[in-house]
C-alpha cells in the first residue's frame, strides 16, 4: 500500500501549508495567526502528507494534561482529500501522531467522531482503538 510522505509541521515549515492543498483536508481555510498560535503552543501536534508536493492528507492532536493521571493523546482532526482515500494515508497520519503522543508520555489516545460516521468508526477500530459510549456537549463561548 502506497503512503504519502508525512511531515510534522513545526513553526519552520508552516511554509507547507502556504501551498497547494487538496479539497476536503481541512474543514476550512487556513488562518494564518491561528496556524503561527496551535503551532507555537506546546503539546499540539500538526502532521501533514504530502504527495508531490500537494498536501493530501492532516491529523493534528494535542496533549491533554490530566491533574489525576498520566497525559493522553488527544486527535482532534484527521482529514484525508477524498481522491487520496484508502490509500495508506489516514493509518500513516495517526501512526505518526500516536508516534508523538507516546514521546510526550502519553498513557493513552483518543479520538471522538459522530455515531453515524461508518466510514471513520470502521477506520478507528482497524487502528485496535475501542469504542466507548458517551454523550458530547457543546455551547459557544461568548465573549463580553
Amino acid at each position: 500500500m502506497y503512503v504519502a510522505e508525512i511531515v510534522l509541521v513545526t513553526p519552520e515549515r508552516r511554509v507547507l501549508l502556504s501551498g497547494s492543498i487538496a479539497d476536503d483536508v481541512f474543514d476550512d481555510d487556513m488562518d494564518a495567526d491561528a496556524l503561527a498560535t496551535f503551532l507555537d503552543a506546546p503539546g499540539h501536534a500538526l502532521f501533514v502528507a504530502l504527495e508531490d508536493g500537494v498536501v493530501v492528507g492532516q491529523a493534528r492532536g494535542c496533549v491533554h494534561l490530566q491533574p489525576d493521571g498520566p497525559p493522553q493523546l488527544y486527535i482532534d482532526n484527521l482529514g484525508v482529500a477524498p481522491a487520496h482515500k484508502r490509500r495508506g494515508i489516514a493509518t500513516g497520519l495517526v501512526r505518526a501522531l500516536m508516534a508523538w503522543g507516546r514521546s510526550q508520555d502519553c498513557a493513552l489516545v483518543w479520538v471522538s467522531t459522530e455515531p453515524d460516521n461508518a466510514e471513520g468508526l470502521a477506520f478507528y477500530r482497524s487502528l485496535g482503538l475501542a469504542a466507548k459510549t458517551m454523550t458530547w456537549f457543546e455551547t459557544p463561548l461568548e465573549t463580553s
